[in-house]
């Protein structure tokens, strides 16, 4: 005789949730059945990877553009260009790099292309962006520098150069506003950073401290308080 005689299904002849072609399923394999993973190929929520450049020439060109617009500055440029415009890095990530770069020896936005490029491409990568970074500027600057030889001594020319420094001060203290909400992931927390940041200020700006001197007592004072706060 058979089993499913003995266990018929509903009365109307449809299969209940529990029986399979009239045969019951235990319910240790509903259970497994329920719990089993999604299929593979479905997509996780939140799982877009981040936007990245397709090649090396892309890094080129991207650094070319944000070089040829950084009149007085690239650092906010680049800043407005990477994170918020291609999104290729987060605000935190931007100020890691930036951190590195400015204790590095040498410009702070040479050694942020060079990291940036060497992120996404290796050693290709932070050739192409170096080179997007200093091609066509040194073009211009030989062309103004020819300029300039010339035109120096105009009072027009003295007073424009005023006023771009000026601006120039502007953009920086713009992109450090921008900036300062990284503050809230910072392993020192917002007021630690912010007195050392005072700190600095007060050594460059007022005491007139070499930056050497300033980068060797507060670097190492820093990372050894972050360090600290981040123990468990």
């Amino acid at each position: 005789m058979s089993l499913a005689l003995d266990r018929p299904g509903p009365a109307d002849g449809r299969l209940g949730p529990g029986y399979t072609d009239g045969m019951p399923v235990p319910e240790v394999a509903q259970d497994a059945a329920s719990a089993a993973p999604p299929h593979p190929e479905s997509p996780a929520p939140g799982g877009t990877p981040p936007p990245r450049p397709a090649s090396p020439a892309e890094l080129f060109w991207a650094f070319t553009r944000l070089a040829l617009q950084g009149f007085g500055g690239v650092l906010p440029v680049a800043q407005r260009e990477l994170v918020e415009r291609r999104r290729w890095l987060a605000k935190q990530e931007f100020v890691e790099l930036l951190s590195v770069a400015q204790v590095l020896p040498g410009p702070n936005i040479v050694n942020l292309s060079l990291m940036i490029g060497d992120r996404f491409f290796g050693a290709r990568g932070a050739f192409a962006s170096l080179a997007g970074m200093l091609a066509a500027p040194l073009i211009v600057v030989l062309a103004a520098a020819a300029v300039y030889a010339e035109l120096a001594r105009h009072p027009l020319v003295a007073g424009a150069l005023r006023g771009m420094g000026a601006v120039a001060a502007g953009l920086i203290l713009a992109t450090g506003i921008k900036l300062v909400g990284t503050l809230k992931q910072s392993a020192l927390g917002r007021e630690l950073a912010f007195g050392l940041a005072a700190l600095t200020v007060l050594l460059v700006a007022v005491l007139h401290w070499p930056l050497l001197w300033v980068l060797g007592c507060l670097g190492p004072l820093a990372m050894v308080l972050a360090w600290r706060r981040s123990k468990p």
